[in-house]
């Protein structure tokens, strides 16, 4: 089992635990917005579940049907759990609605309180975890497995606040709309996470920053040819792929173009550890005049 396969693991573990935090604090209380923090980590193992399932497709070798590989499979969990958080919010605010028409006195709140802020102590940590390896292993469905618990620590924190808050005034229509506000915090997120997975999915170009250092990199290791032009590249899952024509001079024997393709290729590789590279090689008279000049 891969390191990433375990993190994604240990995301599904964590989230039953959590999960049992929150519905605890909810059952102490019976507060609708911690109500709506547990029905989130309802979502949370869902989605760590999927994120699982699609990394082990992901980590499958290219085949007949699939000569690029699987690497994409991680962008549909991502669009999946987006969706996922978009249903979890209506349902929060549906049971907002209802708790708003006849709002009701809590019972044990600064138990729930603590509770609650023992799963969000623990939610965070994880985060951060996933975040950071998300980061480093290119893993699209680790990187929204985290930005999805990060939200939700920042949901958590919300609610407890508001609890507070309603506790102490004495306000309880504060613990509905409290929950209201939540769901669409929860909502913008899970649209925001189906728009971003769905570039993905969509062959999106890398960060402008990504693709400068490119040609900053074709430019100084292309010495002998002429230009690279039509450069290319598109995301699909932990890979980028890039492809650009290289012009050479029509004199250049077969051999010595190689030879430049795979200093470029070696440069590229030393730069960027999940890029694959295709180059097509033209005679001088191809030239556009335009793209990478070769330094």
């Amino acid at each position: 089992m891969s390191r990433i396969e375990r993190i994604a693991m240990g995301s599904i573990v964590l989230g039953c635990v959590v999960l049992g935090l929150k519905t605890l604090a909810w059952w102490l209380t019976g507060s609708v917005a911690l109500y709506s923090d547990a029905l989130e980590s309802i979502v949370n193992v869902a989605a760590s579940i999927i994120a699982l399932l699609a990394i082990r497709v992901a980590a499958m070798p290219a085949d007949a049907n699939h000569p690029y590989g699987h690497e994409k499979a991680e962008f549909f969990a991502a669009v999946i759990e987006g969706v996922l958080i978009i249903l979890a919010a209506l349902s929060i605010l549906h049971e907002a609605w209802q708790a708003l028409q006849a709002p009701r006195a809590l019972d044990m709140p600064f138990v729930g309180i603590a509770v609650n802020g023992t799963a969000t102590l623990l939610n965070g940590a994880w985060a951060a975890l996933l975040l950071r390896q998300g980061k480093r292993h290119r893993s699209a469905a680790l990187q929204a497995d985290g930005r999805h618990l990060l939200a939700d620590v920042v949901t958590s924190l919300g609610v407890a606040i508001g609890l507070g808050l309603a506790v102490a005034t004495g306000y309880l229509f504060l613990d509905p709309a409290l929950a209201a506000i939540t769901a669409l915090h929860v909502l913008w997120s899970g649209m925001h996470m189906v728009w971003e997975s769905a570039g993905g999915l969509m062959d999106a170009a890398p960060d402008a920053s990504v693709v400068k250092r490119v040609r900053e990199l074709v430019a100084e290791h292309a010495h002998g040819a002429i230009e690279a032009h039509d450069l290319r590249m598109r995301h699909a899952g932990r890979l980028t792929f890039l492809e650009f024509h290289l012009v050479v001079p029509g004199s250049m024997t077969v051999a010595e173009s190689h030879e430049i393709c795979d200093r470029i290729e070696e440069a590229l590789r030393r730069d960027m550890e999940f890029l694959k590279t295709t180059i097509h090689v033209e005679p001088e008279a191809k030239a556009k005049h335009q793209g990478v000049l070769v330094i």
